[in-house]
């Protein structure tokens, strides 16, 4: 009886671990989540695209008197909204659709410049999922302004309603203000994207003291 009830243990075991595996493999990885690259106003972050007409991001610190340290790694990104109405966003081909009507998350680091040569206002992170390039067929989160200078973790968490494979991350105005203004939103340490199931299973699983 003792032994079938060690064997039993194992198999559950077993079929724990693999589970995980299995929703471990299932997080998307994107290319250079940390906007790494030689610190330079605009330019477009090894790995990422313009999708918006006048998408000039900046690799960060250094250009247009932001010296904020990165979060992590050497470099970051900062988007800008203009007065004029115009905004930046980029975007990033995925290796593999996320399928509709699952739960999905990932996480970043943000923060806004107080001096950015004049765009200094507090702009707001909108992501965007849609099928071909620079395609925004679902709006999948959008904070609230993001006025502190310090990083600060957010995390985007989104059921599409259709596949999605490709990703976009745009700044814009908080559109409870009246009129358009110069602002800005500092993004840095993106992670994998991964099923919302993974982070709820792993907490469950922690022994309480």
């Amino acid at each position: 009886m003792h032994a079938n009830r060690m064997l039993f243990r194992l198999r559950m075991g077993m079929v724990f671990i693999l589970f995980c595996s299995y929703l471990y493999g299932q997080q998307q990885g994107v290319f250079n989540p940390g906007f790494e690259g030689e610190p330079q106003d605009a330019t477009m972050p090894i790995g990422w695209m313009g999708c918006e007409d006048g998408t000039t991001p900046d690799i960060l610190p250094g250009p247009w008197g932001v010296f904020q340290p990165a979060y992590e790694g050497q470099t970051y990104m900062g988007l800008i909204v203009r007065k004029n109405g115009t905004w930046e966003c980029v975007g990033q081909r995925l290796s593999e659709s996320l399928k509709a009507g699952n739960c999905y998350f990932f996480k970043l680091m943000l923060a806004n410049a107080k001096t950015y040569n004049g765009y200094n206002k507090a702009a707001v992170l909108r992501v965007w999922g849609g099928d071909d390039r620079c395609e925004k067929k679902q709006k999948l989160f959008e904070s609230a302004p993001v006025s502190h200078a310090d990083w600060k973790p957010y995390t985007v968490r989104f059921k599409p309603k259709q596949n999605i494979s490709f990703l976009i991350i745009e700044a814009f105005y908080n559109t409870k203000q009246q009129h358009t203004y110069n602002g800005n939103i500092l993004i840095d340490a993106m992670t994998s994207i991964q099923p919302c199931d993974r982070a709820e299973l792993i907490v469950k699983s922690k022994p309480a003291f």
